[in-house]
């Protein structure tokens, strides 16, 4: 009788367990910098969210055209994000699609000297942004655009972010594209903000971007790592105190530009997740406006994938059309 309760025993062990457990493994996503458009990312990590879809979860940071060929090696599973880089890196050829963003509403106003009181003073002017051909750059020239002024009327300086309003006390640049918490310090310092351009473009910010044979392969898997991102948005819109905590923790800010950094969190990070066709059009048209792939006929199915994204936001109680 003994032997037969040992037997049941070990074949009981033996047989796989249902669920997230039997799943785990190193899952690495890439992170260009720990910025306000990474907090999903690293909420999800530092509330454990990850580990409560089953998932084992490592931050690498990594330039955004470093982690393109990464992707492609399979040294990593997923980029975090979705912008210029990553669209431009689908089109070269990367088999990838962008799957879900932090935010379909970037954060950045444009910022000038207090001598400059309409976009219109900014004419043959210097502006400072955090990459030519970046996301500030792209949404900067749309947003101004719309405003009256094409991207001949002034003159854009690749400046890094850190560096911007630095840039502005000197007098390098007379205008720059600022996000948190840069944004604020400039505010502090009595410069004008002349634009809030998130208002005027609609773009995905932050987000997940992954190859198509991952998507294919392991849905269940890109689901609970979108799931996790987005569980930690709505937490963070709940949590005010315990969001600030993060803030000032993770993006090294004092209390004071937490707190202005959250009242962005409430602008910005209360949608589905979506990737939708006017965001990612907007990420082609500026690359196209560029001179890069401008005779291509691009769908926004050729770049995106947002099947998984709205499965989860549905699951998740959101209206999604």
């Amino acid at each position: 009788m003994n032997r037969l309760i040992i037997i049941f025993v070990l074949i009981f062990c033996s047989v796989p367990t249902s669920g997230h457990s039997q799943e785990r493994r190193k899952i690495r996503v890439s992170n260009a910098n720990f910025s306000f458009t990474a907090l999903p990312l690293l909420a999800a990590r530092d509330w454990k969210l990850f580990a409560e879809q089953g998932l084992d979860i490592e931050i690498i940071l990594m330039r955004s055209a470093a982690s393109a060929a990464a992707l492609a090696s399979g040294d990593i599973d997923y980029t975090s994000g979705i912008g210029p880089a990553s669209i431009s890196a689908t089109l070269s050829g990367l088999d990838s699609r962008a799957l879900w963003s932090s935010s379909n509403r970037i954060a950045y106003w444009l910022m000038a000297r207090p001598e400059f009181k309409t976009v219109q003073d900014l004419r043959n002017k210097k502006i400072g942004v955090s990459g030519l051909g970046g996301t500030s750059h792209v949404s900067m020239t749309a947003a101004l655009e719309k405003r009256g002024l094409g991207p001949k009327d002034y003159i854009a300086l690749s400046v890094p972010s850190g560096q911007l309003v630095p840039s502005l006390e000197s007098g390098f640049v007379d205008a720059a594209a600022l996000n948190p918490p840069y944004m604020f310090f400039a505010q502090r310092r009595g410069y004008q903000r002349l634009l809030d351009i998130g208002s005027f473009v609609e773009m995905p910010s932050g987000g997940l971007t992954a190859l198509t044979k991952t998507i294919r392969a392991r849905p269940d898997e890109v689901k609970r790592v979108i799931r996790a991102q987005q569980i930690a948005k709505k937490t963070m819109l709940k949590s005010r105190e315990r969001t600030i905590e993060l803030i000032t923790r993770i993006l090294k800010m004092d209390k004071e530009t937490a707190a202005d950094t959250y009242k962005v969190v409430e602008a910005s990070f209360n949608d589905t997740g979506v990737p939708t066709p006017e965001g990612i059009g907007n990420i082609i048209k500026a690359i196209k406006a560029e001179g890069r792939f401008k005779d291509r006929n691009i769908a926004f199915e050729d770049v995106a994938d947002p099947r998984l994204a709205i499965e989860v936001a549905k699951e998740l109680g959101y209206k999604v059309p």
